[in-house]
Order: C-alpha cells, then structure tokens, then sequence
C-alpha cells in the first residue's frame, strides 16, 4: 500500500492506493481529508482592463454563469465572489478584481466564451 498527500481546490486528501499485480487482482483505497492549517481560497485568474470606466471582469474559459450571488449595483471588496462560472462540471467562483459598484453585464444561465465580459466594477 502506498499513501500519497494531494492538494484539490486548497484542500488536503491523504489517499492510500494498493498496486495491484496479476496474481492478486483485488485492491482497496482509502481517502482521508486533512484540514488545511493556513486554507486560503483558490482564485480563478480573470484578465482584467482597469479604466476610467471601471475593473473590467472577464469569463477566464468557457462556461454557463450558474449563479450570480451579487445584485447588479451592490457594492463589492476586492476578492468577494461576483459569479460562479460552470466549466467542465466544475463549478468556479470569480472574483472581484477591484473594490466598487457591480454592473453586470451576464444573467444567470447565460453561455460565455473566454474573455466575455461578466461585469464591470467602477
């Protein structure tokens, strides 16, 4: 049996894995999660085009919005979660590239491409 200490989305999983040989075809895994000590959230990169307009939040891949947690015009911190991108069944938040006023320029369910614009923060 061999253990091996994974990182997924900043959490740590211990997994234990049984090679398996040809005379013995039966394994057995084992998968323990490890509290992360210092956990810190894992941001999705978006290109950004800082104005005098505003932070401009750009779709980082292609996805579906699955939700939006802000209302158009909230005020927002730099880091807060402005919406949440599906992309290959993973669901990623996208954060605020800047403090301000949110105007969103996405609604729920809607289909983006890379680069899309999601919202713009002024």
């Amino acid at each position: 049996m061999r253990r091996f200490k994974i990182t997924v989305n900043g959490n740590t999983y211990e997994v234990a894995v049984e090679e398996l040989n040809v005379a013995n075809p039966v394994s057995t895994s084992s998968i323990t999660a490890i509290p992360n000590p210092n956990p810190e959230p894992v941001k999705a990169r978006t290109p950004q085009n800082i104005s005098d307009k505003g932070a401009r939040l750009n779709a980082p891949m292609p996805g579906t919005i699955l939700k939006i947690p802000v209302k158009d015009g909230a005020t927002v911190k730099k880091g807060d979660v402005i919406v949440v991108l599906e992309a290959m069944k993973l669901e990623n938040d996208i954060f605020s590239p800047a403090d301000g006023v949110v105007n969103l320029k996405v609604v729920q369910g809607a289909t983006v491409q890379t680069g899309d614009l999601l919202a713009i923060i002024t």
